[in-house]
């Protein structure tokens, strides 16, 4: 389907040559790069990064660092993920964190998207973090999803501006004050769905709490109907 596109797969090379003599695919599109090492998914992230300079992870973030790969994807342990594409990629200028970024559905139509950040990568952020995550998911959504201004809203336990704690209140006035964002103020978690904005700011930890909250939804009704 993408004709433009090409693979890389790293890891273990006799175990995915071994899964690839089986299938038909274009070597030309298709290749192994062997890694030796891999991170388990309770492996804490400190120690993968340390011990484990040859985990399919840094050798797929190396190939990315050194231009012969245009992006990383990986299904493995996220804190690790993180850790070592920090360490490996380093931070944009003016931003001091990554954030999880996730695309959800809305109520809208079938192609209204809502992007949610922080997912979880960090629980305890400040007001100027979640400016950062504003500004990046800002960018990702006019330059992805092609919307011309995206609407960002902070994620918060009532739209009333006395509502949420001391960093939410914070942050409000940090993107209140930044002209180049659309801030449209404060929603609530029932709203995600709603089309309401294009880009909903939070933390890692309340982010991740909804995120979990909306699979685990999912699947009841899933398992009723």
């Amino acid at each position: 389907y993408y004709p433009e596109l090409s693979l890389i797969l790293v890891g273990d090379e006799t175990v995915l040559k071994s899964l690839l003599i089986k299938k038909r695919y274009d070597t030309s599109r298709l290749r192994v790069h062997h890694a030796s090492e891999q991170v388990a998914m309770d492996e804490p992230p400190a120690q993968a990064l340390r011990y484990k300079k040859d985990s399919s992870m840094r050798v797929a973030l190396n190939l990315v660092k050194d231009g012969i790969a245009s992006a990383c994807v990986s299904a493995g342990n996220t804190g690790a993920l993180l850790a070592t594409a920090r360490f490996v990629l380093k931070m944009l200028p003016g931003i001091d964190r990554p954030a999880l970024i996730g695309l959800m559905p809305t109520t809208v139509n079938s192609e209204t998207m809502v992007r949610v950040l922080d997912l979880g990568a960090n629980i305890d952020s400040t007001a100027t973090h979640l400016l950062q995550f504003a500004a990046m998911g800002h960018i990702v959504s006019h330059a992805i999803d092609g919307v011309a201004t995206p609407r960002i809203a902070l994620l918060n336990i009532g739209e009333e501006e006395i509502k949420g704690n001391e960093v939410i209140k914070q942050a409000s006035q940090l993107f209140a004050a930044q002209s180049s964002l659309n801030y449209i103020g404060f929603v609530e978690a029932n709203d995600i769905f709603t089309g309401k904005a294009d880009v909903i700011v939070c933390d890692g930890f309340i982010g991740n709490i909804a995120l979990k909250a909306c699979e685990g939804t999912a699947r009841m009704l899933l398992q009723i109907f």
